[in-house]
């Protein structure tokens, strides 16, 4: 019985040979259409294949669960800040990225309030936490450069760059030595355009504070975010000692379909990120925003859309998913984004399922 199956197998790759020869064969647009696909497919498959050695590589290293906690958002959510990082430290989370606001520290030239920090450090400290903490004029959450009242960052940089210099030299001074400080964060998706209040992107700029950082306190890394999630690496100065990535999946679309789109990039494509920049950068990858919130639609807050809306782009079953996505890239430090929003659905919605979520995830942590 072997022959004859031996026989139609070579009959099946002879007519398969035939039919490429002549689709080959036919134009030089249909040559160039054949030649593009199997390039995709090769350099999907070498994609894959650098995740897979990534996922391998990185899979016996403890994960470092953590989320970003920003005060000022959980106020106006509602919600007292101090309250919701003791709620945070209670269900086991123990790895914090703060943020260092210049509009928050500085309201008023050459007069400094780190009140803020103070606290959510001596809490950090209270319970073992470790802290990533930001850096510089670009920051998590809107409007993502957070220069105070009386400067003007449309104005050349000459005129606030030293002013900015001095604040981060001072925040630099005052935490290096915590016990609880791990590394820092410098800006944030520095080179992001289109996206918030900026409008200075001078890698010099961006290279001044790193050096300003790395002679104040040697002893810890500096992380550098990624500006956009396409194929490739950092390159240019400054080379951090971590990058970054943000990691999105489920947005509003407001300017095609203005309906909430599912981005098609799967859990390997970002191991393929992280792996190609250790392999060609020598470079660890972590995720600084995996997406745990809400996303609400026609640039709505949270605060003005209903919990049912609210369910349609985070619901309990979706938080749980994008934990294991986040796990799944291989990344083995991860920060979620939107723990004050899981502390707002918690105590102002009344609504405890993503916080329960949370909760048994940071207890297996």
């Amino acid at each position: 019985m072997a022959k004859p199956n031996i026989s139609y197998k070579n009959q099946l790759l002879k007519r398969l040979k035939t039919r490429l020869i002549s689709y080959w064969q036919r134009s030089l647009l249909t040559k160039l259409f054949v030649i593009v696909i199997i390039l995709v497919i090769v350099l999907t498959l070498a994609m894959f294949g650098v995740g897979q050695w990534y996922l391998s590589s990185e899979k016996s290293k403890p994960l470092q669960l953590g989320v970003s906690f920003i005060p000022d958002y959980a106020q106006s959510l509602g919600e007292n800040p101090q309250s919701a990082m003791d709620a945070l430290l209670s269900i086991g989370v123990r790895q914090f990225r703060l943020v260092s606001y210049w509009s928050d520290i500085e309201t008023s030239p050459g007069h400094y309030d780190f009140s803020q920090l103070d606290w959510e450090f001596k809490k950090a400290e209270s319970k073992h936490a470790t802290i990533i903490l930001t850096l510089g004029l670009r920051q998590p959450r809107w409007p993502e450069c957070h220069a105070p009242s009386w400067i003007n960052i449309s104005a050349p940089e000459k005129s606030w760059q030293p002013a900015l210099e001095s604040v981060m030299q001072k925040v630099v001074d005052r935490y290096k030595g915590s016990p609880s400080l791990e590394e820092y964060q410098l800006e944030n998706e520095y080179f992001l355009q289109g996206f918030g209040n900026c409008t200075n992107f001078d890698r010099n700029r961006l290279v001044s504070e790193y050096n300003l950082v790395k002679t104040l306190d040697p002893s810890h890394s500096v992380i550098i975010g990624r500006s956009n999630n396409t194929i490739g690496f950092p390159s240019g100065k400054p080379r951090a000692d971590i990058y970054s990535i943000s990691v999105y999946t489920r947005v509003w679309d407001a300017n095609v379909s203005h309906r909430y789109l599912e981005y098609p990039y799967p859990s390997w494509y970002y191991a393929f990120l992280a792996g190609f920049e250790k392999i060609f950068l020598h470079r660890d990858m972590i995720i600084a925003e995996m997406q745990a919130e809400a996303w609400p639609p026609n640039g709505k807050s949270i605060t003005d859309i209903s919990l049912s809306e609210q369910n349609k782009s985070l619901s309990a079953k979706r938080l749980q998913g994008r934990f294991e996505f986040g796990k799944a890239t291989g990344m083995r430090q991860i920060e979620m984004w939107g723990s004050e929003y899981w502390y707002y659905r918690l105590t102002v919605l009344h609504d405890p399922s993503l916080w329960n979520v949370a909760k048994h995830e940071f207890s297996q942590n």
